[in-house]
């Protein structure tokens, strides 16, 4: 697949949309400032990225463009322009949380109360989880 030519402002869009926190910004005129963007990963460790000032319609060559995506933003193209065209965040290893986690106080009184051990709470549905409370409740068991 074929994407267009890489600019500043489309790195400076992908860090926008994807959450980077802006720890400088370019002041001045065509001096060497950056805009420096930061970015906490799952893992503890921090991706951080520089964009040219000016943030602008500048295009980047291929091998600087390489090294952007490989080294500094750790995505490949495809995730890059996903990202930029169709506000797709890439997939960062962020843990996603089960439909049907059972809230912690219901995990709590089924363990406490109940009796039940851990492994027998964490194969129950939502739904399991309920009606074996409601049991404990209404006959003690």
């Amino acid at each position: 697949m074929s994407w267009p030519q890489p600019t500043r402002d489309h790195h400076d869009s992908f860090c926008q949309i994807e959450g980077w926190r802006q720890v400088r910004n370019a002041r001045g005129g065509t001096g060497s400032h950056h805009v420096t963007y930061e970015l906490d990963l799952p893992d503890g460790r921090i991706l951080r990225t520089r964009i040219s000032h000016p943030v602008d319609r500048s295009v980047y060559g291929p091998g600087i463009w390489s090294h952007i995506l490989r080294d500094q933003l750790q995505v490949d193209e495809a995730t890059f322009w996903a990202c930029v065209q169709n506000d797709v965040k890439p997939d960062r290893g962020v843990p996603e949380l089960p439909s049907e986690a059972l809230p912690a106080d219901l995990v709590f009184m089924l363990i406490s109360r109940v009796g039940l051990d851990e492994m027998t709470v964490a194969a129950m549905s939502k739904d399991e989880a309920i009606a074996r409370l409601q049991k404990y409740w209404i006959d003690g068991t």
